[in-house]
């Protein structure tokens, strides 16, 4: 049973010897001109190296958008460590100091020279998750530049609206809100 399919149709008589050498020579300057192989392997090897291509430029922008989130993370804990390491003790606070989050009234109880550094604009109000802190002007410009959306109150020295009606007129000292 070792004969070759070849020579079991030659037995049968299936096909004669000149078609059996005919399919031998075809077969033999297929694989000897490499027949349209060499075009596909070409053609499929250019679309893996442009695949390869796209699928780095893929992986570069995500590890670029990673780097940038992990620095960002980085920036915001550096933050809110110096928030924590700045912040000024409201203790003992008896004046309830009115100021709006967003769309809701929020109060804290600070001391009398708290609540007047906070109108002068030399401490702000941040926000970290539901607590409020107070922190001095200096650390108030590195929250609104981080992340400028916990940043609550901040009366910035000469930052005075250019249109407002009322500008001529002086506000008593003991206004409350």
């Amino acid at each position: 049973m070792a004969n070759s399919l070849q020579d079991q149709l030659l037995k049968a008589g299936l096909v004669d010897e000149q078609k059996l050498k005919q399919a031998k020579s075809k077969k033999r300057k297929q694989k000897r001109a490499g027949g349209g192989r060499a075009a596909a392997d070409a053609e499929h090897s250019a679309a893996a190296q442009q695949a390869a291509a796209e699928k780095r430029r893929r992986d570069q922008e995500l590890n670029r958008q990673r780097e940038a989130e992990r620095q960002r993370k980085a920036e915001l804990v550096a933050l809110w460590q110096q928030v924590r390491d700045n912040r000024v003790s409201r203790d003992g606070g008896d004046i309830a100091y009115n100021f709006a989050d967003g769309s809701a009234l929020k109060r804290l109880y600070v001391k009398s020279a708290q609540q007047k550094s906070i109108a002068d604009g030399e401490l702000a109000i941040v926000r970290h998750d539901d607590f409020y802190e107070l922190v001095p002007a200096a650390v108030a410009e590195r929250v609104e530049a981080t992340d400028p959306a916990t940043l609550v109150v901040w009366n910035k020295p000469g930052s005075a609206d250019p249109d407002d009606p009322y500008a001529d007129y002086e506000v008593p000292d003991d206004l409350m809100w």
